[in-house]
């Protein structure tokens, strides 16, 4: 029977620790809002550079995007860096570029300094549909080369073969230095990296107001917390606390299923070296196997974050259309994750006054982004503001219609970019 209350990640989380919920008024350093991958990622940050730091979460520990998304490692951003040269100009774009590919590293060196056990391996497959997705992937990788990035290797269509068992695919290009890990272990494993530094995290603590001024104070329902700096990093799950921040943003949803755990045959037929797979598609697809050798397939999405009635009959299908050797396999679990979607799908980064810092907007590329983010802001709360500025700097607009036709407004655009997809033009 398949699962709609948790995802798969929620029951096989291997940390079960309650945080307690703050009822009392507390001082330090810096307040962060969101216990997710940026929240954690500042935190550890700053805590290893001596910062007192207390972490308000809403829910639990990786309640949102961050124990929730496809697992999967992948390097820059959602716009990519030629995107960036071509907008911004060279100085920028080369401070841009070569932090595209640190939040990965940042991962691995976590994982390995606070031993946390989050199923981490190596290796991400981007998959080309028709030959202009190809061409796109050669491109790509020549402006990844020339930013650093080495780890990669273009495959033909008996290439991917090799990785992949479809016969979808005309090619496509391997990151050795992509790859992916259980999401949700992988946020607790940080939540227990704070505490063993001394962070104070509190759960159920929702941030409902912010006194602003010399020294702002957060608000929860039953305490608050005085600090020198507050850090904004509850993404599409921050509400309405800041309005400036919701007015240039969407909140969006993707689904995701894991079937039954596979036999090992059969996983080692559909992924043979056990690498992540996305696709190119605009729309995109992606997949890869779990510890216990469940395929985890997810794809689309849905604007504005509402939950599909029937999140199976959503992706089901794309399994089919990739591994149609799968239509007798049971799918245990289904959920929707929600990120948070900017215009220029590039992320938000900035600070309201002189104390309040906020990061978000990763618009689908979070897992490596947040990672960077937390060390960028740890950095500008030190005064070493020069990478801070860089993303500061990116220009953003409000999505068109405003508010209440933001979503379908871009769903329309969406659909044409689907149409150019099926068309391969």
């Amino acid at each position: 029977m398949t699962q709609h209350v948790n995802s798969y990640y929620a029951a096989s989380r291997n940390i079960r620790v309650d945080y307690p919920q703050l009822s009392e008024s507390v001082e330090c350093d810096v307040c962060i809002v969101g216990a997710g991958y940026t929240g954690l990622s500042t935190a550890l940050f700053l805590l290893e550079n001596g910062f007192s730091v207390t972490v308000l979460e809403a829910a639990k520990v990786g309640f949102g995007a961050s124990g929730r998304n496809g697992g999967q490692i992948v390097n820059s951003y959602s716009r990519d860096i030629d995107v960036i040269e071509r907008q911004l100009g060279a100085t920028q774009a080369r401070l841009l570029g070569e932090m595209a590919f640190e939040g990965g590293r940042i991962i691995r060196e976590r994982v390995a300094r606070y031993g946390i056990d989050c199923d981490l391996k190596d290796g991400g497959v981007f998959a080309a549909i028709t030959a202009k997705q190809m061409g796109h992937l050669e491109a790509q990788k020549k402006l990844w080369e020339r930013y650093g990035h080495t780890q990669l290797e273009l495959m033909d269509e008996r290439r991917i073969r090799e990785v992949v068992g479809t016969d979808r695919y005309v090619g496509g290009m391997l990151d050795m230095s992509g790859g992916h890990i259980h999401p949700l272990n992988l946020a607790l494993g940080e939540a227990a990296a704070v505490a063993s530094l001394g962070g104070a995290i509190y759960e159920q603590s929702a941030a409902v107001r912010i006194d602003r001024g010399a020294q702002p104070v957060v608000h929860t329902e039953r305490g608050q917390v005085k600090a020198r700096f507050v850090v904004l990093a509850g993404n599409a799950y921050l509400g309405g606390l800041v309005p400036e921040l919701a007015s240039k943003s969407m909140p969006c949803g993707t689904q995701v299923i894991a079937t039954e755990p596979l036999s090992e045959e059969l996983a080692h037929s559909l992924l043979p070296q056990d690498y992540c797979v996305e696709d190119c598609n605009y729309l995109l697809d992606y997949f890869r196997l779990s510890g216990d050798k469940r395929l985890i397939y997810g794809g689309g999405v849905v604007y504005g974050a509402r939950d599909p009635a029937d999140i199976e009959a959503v992706i089901r299908p794309k399994l089919l259309k990739t591994f149609p050797q799968l239509r007798d396999v049971r799918i245990d679990y289904t959920w929707t994750g929600n990120f948070l979607l900017t215009l220029s799908r590039l992320p938000q980064v900035g600070r309201i006054g002189d104390n309040i810092y906020y990061s978000q907007g990763c618009s689908g590329h979070g897992v490596t982004y947040t990672h960077l983010a937390g060390k960028v802001l740890a950095e500008a709360l030190r005064g070493q503001a020069e990478r801070f500025d860089a993303f500061a700097g990116l220009p953003h607009y409000p999505f068109p219609g405003g508010q209440l036709l933001r979503v379908p407004f871009t769903a329309l655009g969406a659909t044409y970019y689907q149409l150019r997809d099926r068309l391969g033009v």
